[in-house]
This record gives C-alpha cells, sequence and structure tokens, in this order.
C-alpha cells in the first residue's frame, strides 16, 4: 500500500474511473508504458480492486478510501458503525477513543455525528489507511499505539501529552478486538474472549470506571461470556448474522439485557452526516430477562408439525430470544416449538414478522434417503433446496444424492421444490415446504 500513499500514487489511483477484472491486465500495461514502476502499477490496481470490493460495505465512501485486504474484510458495514455511533451520540457523549480502529469505518460514524474521535491502531500501515480515511474530518485524530498502553498512558496522564495523543482523556470507549492469531502458518480465528487483543477483561475494566464502552464482538460469543451488568446485541443485515455488541453504563439501555436487531438492506448511506438517519433498524426483539429465562411456551413434538414452519432470523437465535419470538408474535395462532432445543417452530396460520422466514408445510417424511429418492423421482423434482437444524448431514452431498437418479432434462423440467432436514426428539424428520412470499 505504501506506493499509493506518495502524491503520485495517490493522484495516479483518484485518475482511475473504477475496476474491472477483464481490463485490468490492459490497464497495467498503459500505465506501465506511461513511465510507471511496475510496484506502483500494482499497488494502485490493488487499492482499485478493493475500492470496488468495498462498495457493498462503504458505498460511495469507498471510492475516496484506501484498504487493506484484511482490513476490508473484518471492516464494520458502514450502516452498522452508523447505529455504533449512534448510541454514543445519544448518550450525549461528545468524545470517544476507537481503541483498535482497523480502516477506520467506525470512526468515519463517530466523527460524522460530530463526535471527537481518537482512533488508536498498533499496525503501522492500517493507521496510515486509517489516517487517510478519516481526512475529511477535522476532528478525528489517528494514533499509532497498542490500544491497552495508550489506555494506560491516558488514564495516568487525564490532562494529555505528547505520547498520549490526546489532549484529555475521552469520554467513552469504542473497542473492536482482534480475534485472529496469526503464526508462520497463516492466521486463526480465536473463540476466547480472553485471547483476544485486547482481551474482554480489559473491557470490563474500562467499564467499572463508569464509562461508556461498547465493544464488538463475533457473533458465536457465549453467553456465558457476557458479562453482568452489560446489554448484549446481536445484528443480522439481510439474513446474515454480522456481530454481538455489548454495551456497558450509559450506552446500555435501561430493562434490556439481551436484543436481536435484524436490518434488511446492505446499502450504505448516502453521506456521513445521514449515516445514522440511513442505518434505522428494520426491526428488534428484545428482553430484560437474562440468558436462559425465557417464557414458556407449548413443545408440540413431530405431531405439531403442521401448517405453517418458521426459521427464526440468526440474530433472534443467537439472542436466546425463540421462545420470546413465539410467545410474543405467534400465541394467538398456536405457536409451538418442534424441539426445545431445535430453533424451528409451528404456527396453525401465517404471521408476517421480520423475526423468521416462513413456509407452508406440504409433506412431512421420515429422515431415510431411499424414501427421500423415491419421492424425488415420483413427484419430479427438478431442482431441490435443501434446509437443515439439528441433522449432521451436508446438504450439497445429499442433493446430488438424492437428485443422482434424475437427467438433464428432467432437472430442467422438473418442479423447484424445498427440503427441510431437523431432528424432533429421537426422530429425524424431512418436511416437504413452500416458502412464504415476503413482503
Amino acid at each position: 500500500m505504501a506506493p499509493v500513499l506518495t502524491p503520485e500514487g495517490w493522484r495516479l489511483l483518484n485518475s482511475l474511473e473504477g475496476y474491472r477484472e477483464s481490463e485490468a491486465l490492459t490497464l497495467s500495461t498503459r500505465l506501465r508504458a506511461e513511465g510507471h514502476s511496475p510496484e506502483l502499477v500494482s499497488a494502485v490496481l490493488t487499492q482499485s480492486k478493493l475500492r470496488s470490493q468495498a462498495a457493498t460495505k462503504f458505498g460511495p465512501f469507498a471510492d475516496h478510501m484506501v484498504f487493506t485486504r484484511a482490513g476490508l474484510e473484518q471492516a464494520t458495514r458502514m450502516n452498522i458503525a452508523a447505529l455504533h455511533a449512534g448510541r454514543f451520540a445519544a448518550a450525549g457523549v461528545t468524545s470517544v477513543a476507537d481503541l483498535g480502529c482497523g480502516l477506520g469505518a467506525d470512526s468515519m460514524a463517530l466523527a460524522a455525528l460530530e463526535l471527537k474521535v481518537t482512533a488508536v491502531e498498533r499496525d503501522e500501515t492500517v493507521a496510515a489507511a486509517a489516517t487517510i480515511n478519516l481526512m475529511p474530518f477535522p476532528d478525528a485524530t489517528v494514533v499509532c499505539a497498542d490500544a491497552q498502553r495508550w489506555v494506560s498512558d491516558v488514564l495516568s496522564n487525564p490532562a494529555g501529552d505528547s505520547g498520549s495523543g490526546t489532549s484529555t482523556r475521552p469520554e467513552g470507549f469504542w473497542l473492536d478486538p482482534a480475534r485472529r492469531v496469526v503464526s508462520t502458518s497463516g492466521s486463526a480465528r480465536v473463540f476466547d474472549p480472553e485471547a483476544f487483543s485486547p482481551p474482554l477483561s480489559f473491557v470490563e475494566g474500562l467499564a467499572d470506571d463508569g464509562a461508556p464502552v461498547g465493544v464488538k464482538l463475533g457473533p458465536a460469543l457465549p453467553h456465558e461470556s457476557v458479562p453482568a451488568e452489560c446489554e448484549a446485541q446481536w445484528i443480522s443485515v439481510d439474513g446474515s448474522l454480522t456481530e454481538a455488541v455489548l454495551w456497558f453504563n450509559d450506552l446500555a439501555r435501561p430493562q434490556v439485557r439481551r436484543a436481536a436487531l435484524v436490518l434488511t438492506t446492505t446499502a450504505a448511506p448516502p453521506d456521513g452526516a445521514a449515516a445514522a438517519q440511513a442505518a434505522s433498524p428494520t426491526a428488534e426483539l428484545a428482553s430484560a430477562a437474562d440468558f436462559g429465562d425465557s417464557p414458556e411456551v407449548a413443545v408440540a413434538g413431530v405431531e405439531g408439525l403442521t401448517g405453517y414452519l418458521y426459521e427464526p432470523d440468526a440474530a433472534v437465535i443467537r439472542a436466546g430470544l425463540v421462545a420470546d419470538l413465539v410467545d410474543r408474535e405467534f400465541a394467538a395462532v398456536n405457536g409451538r416449538l418442534l424441539d426445545e432445543h431445535i430453533a424451528y417452530f409451528c404456527a396453525d396460520e401465517p404471521v408476517a414478522t421480520p423475526f423468521a422466514t416462513g413456509y407452508r408445510v406440504l409433506t412431512v417424511m421420515p429422515y431415510k434417503v431411499k424414501g427421500l429418492r423415491r419421492w424425488v423421482s415420483e413427484t419430479g423434482v427438478g431442482r431441490l433446496d435443501i434446509k437443515k437444524r439439528g441433522v449432521d448431514v451436508t446438504p450439497e452431498e445429499l442433493r446430488r444424492l438424492l437428485m443422482s437418479g434424475q437427467g438433464k432434462a428432467k432437472s430442467r423440467s422438473g418442479r423447484h421444490a424445498t427440503l427441510v432436514l431437523t431432528r424432533i426428539g429421537e426422530e429425524r424428520v424431512a418436511v416437504e415446504v413452500e416458502p412464504l412470499p415476503t413482503r
């Protein structure tokens, strides 16, 4: 990335109209013929490609940013970063330290709401990228330092000095800890919160002083790892679970212990000033009760697999709110779990909800490969979608096995079927369903 940060590299990058893989070789040849070095051309084309890929997360912002490959993969989507920033603004926080800022997505959203931001990043290359990305925001400063050491310096010298990178202690803290370890054989994801950098105990220490603190963690965060004095919020975008966020002190909402926030668009906001408004959540399900303390709902078993089948959004499942969803939105239509350990549930009538995907139950069969192959042949299935929960099977492999007797012509002309595989108690069942229309 370094060649891009030179005046020549920056001008050349911003002169390109967009990246197209089919034109990359021709463009590379032309730029070298114009006298640009191979190193610069390679760096500029790499950045141009990353900008193109970043559009899904950053929208128009991407056209003026620089990236690293790993940083882009881990960066917060701008619409979600706007929600993070909105918490601090709503709590009246005016200055925030973004510890482990990465490419600066959350810092950009905070600065767009006119908060004073100190973005701390220990990797020199990533810190340089963040500096470029935060150039449009005069109240944002990037410090290349280890987050824990920087915090120690600031807390011991609250008035600030040249080593701390900020004149005063920030009012609030935002963290996105590194959740991968790097070795000679590559990088691997870690799941123990105490193996994060910085660890969850460090976050709790910041919160113990009463500061408004928010921390972004992986969505697989175990419930038993969630500290007692915080709000835990799981976020999904277009059905894909993206993160879990813990909110402490003034950032935690009264009477909310756990929540599932469901967004239905990945579009980035058009500009920084409109970020918070453009990223308004589609829907949220929340509970004041602790994990494991859910309302009692009916568990009907195999005999209850009738009517309409529902698969909760992944954020609802991870927040432990499936029973809450059934109790609140499906009680009037005989909502019931099929198994207390499986997230699928059924109802007698269809209910439109942003928190689950619905299907009409057509046929319930035992999960036996021989019988399912006969069902495929006899009912003329040409295309088959397979969903599963609680069953140890690879949908792609099972699909090939079930469809192996179908010829190409029959596959093209056959009907499109959806099969749901699940476990109910000791029984394994296969359910043909028809997706309900979405709003």
